[in-house]
């Protein structure tokens, strides 16, 4: 009797109780009053710049100087393809190049040529104009001669003939003389066609040194490699991703809030935000910009409500946080890591 008198009488059990109690009310208002006046949300994650190494010409794979995960500058020379099939084409066309230059400057001699022998029927429509001019005073003279019976009529029909003659060898110059300025434009025409057919292989040439110059691929930007898809000696197409390099210096966080936790964020707002993988490391964060466009807007197939049944799903809005102070924080920061967001509300 007296020892059950005694258990209800020890506090004990009823102090557990109450701190029991204190301490869960404690931690419960902490949450309702957190909840209250902030915004958070675990759908973010760290963001970089990953831009892919793609050549610009196919080829076989002839030399890999990187390898996964490796860090590299901008410019560094990473992949080297087989260039032999290019050169041997640039050889072929440098001597279809020279070919073009000898043809030009035959089409050039044969215009001076055409030009010479220009200059040659002109004389001869000279001299033919002379000769005529000689034959119809002859043949005037002779006609004169013949109505005095001076000379007989053998004598007057030659000077018709020389006159016939001459007047005929005239119009043979000058059809010459036409037919020379017609061979000297489609030689001029030839020149200039040659002059062309030489601008063409020039930039055949220079395109196919560009090709060659695509076979070394450097990097575009400073960073690390991902992950290989490229082996030595495989054949790739142009434009086939060979790996990724991640910017390693730079690092953002896209958080997903959902459309009704937007009225207090705004640009400039700071934030708090944890890291999955590093949960004890506090870092701060100011919100630059919040997105034009729900994220699924932005999806391969975006949602269109005036069609079928409509179901009102509540929208994810990407807002773009920069962190700060991050030289602090770039060795543990990974593209991808998951993190979680809150914002304190007024």
């Amino acid at each position: 009797m007296s020892q059950a008198s005694n258990e209800k009488k020890s506090p004990v059990k009823l102090i557990v109780l109450v701190l029991a109690l204190l301490v869960a009310g404690f931690y419960g208002y902490k949450k309702i009053h957190f909840a209250l006046t902030h915004e958070t949300t675990d759908n973010a994650q760290v963001e970089t710049q990953i831009t892919p190494v793609l050549p610009r010409v196919a080829g076989y794979v002839k030399h890999i100087s990187v390898k996964d995960y490796d860090s590299v500058k901008a410019g560094e020379l990473v992949v080297e393809l087989d260039d032999a099939e290019l050169q041997t084409q640039l050889l072929e066309m440098e001597a279809d190049y020279r070919q073009a230059e000898v043809d030009i400057i035959n089409a050039k001699a044969a215009l001076n040529n055409a030009v010479v022998s220009l200059k040659v029927n002109k004389g001869n429509i000279e001299l033919s104009q002379v000769r005529r001019k000689k034959a119809e005073d002859d043949l005037k003279r002779d006609q004169n001669l013949y109505a005095e019976q001076a000379i007989t009529r053998k004598q007057l029909d030659d000077s018709k003939f020389n006159a016939e003659t001459a007047s005929q060898q005239l119009e043979n110059s000058r059809t010459d003389l036409t037919a020379a300025q017609s061979r000297i434009a489609v030689l001029q025409a030839g020149v200039q066609k040659a002059t062309a057919a030489l601008d063409v292989k020039k930039a055949k040439i220079e395109q196919t040194k560009l090709k060659i110059s695509y076979t070394r691929i450097f990097a575009p930007q400073a960073g690390r490699i991902g992950k290989k898809n490229v082996s030595e000696g495989q054949y790739v197409q142009a434009g086939t991703p060979l790996f990724s390099i991640v910017n390693d210096t730079t690092y953002w966080i896209v958080a997903n809030f959902k459309e009704n936790q937007l009225k207090k964020l705004y640009p400039g707002k700071e934030v708090d935000v944890e890291v999955d993988a590093f949960p004890d490391v506090k870092i701060k964060g100011t919100i630059e910009s919040l997105s034009e466009a729900t994220g699924a807007k932005f999806s391969l197939l975006p949602p269109d409500n005036a069609s079928g049944n409509f179901v009102k799903v509540t929208q994810r809005v990407p807002v773009k946080i920069l962190i700060n102070n991050i030289n602090q924080y770039h060795n543990m920061l990974r593209a991808g890591l998951s993190v979680y967001v809150s914002a304190e509300i007024h």
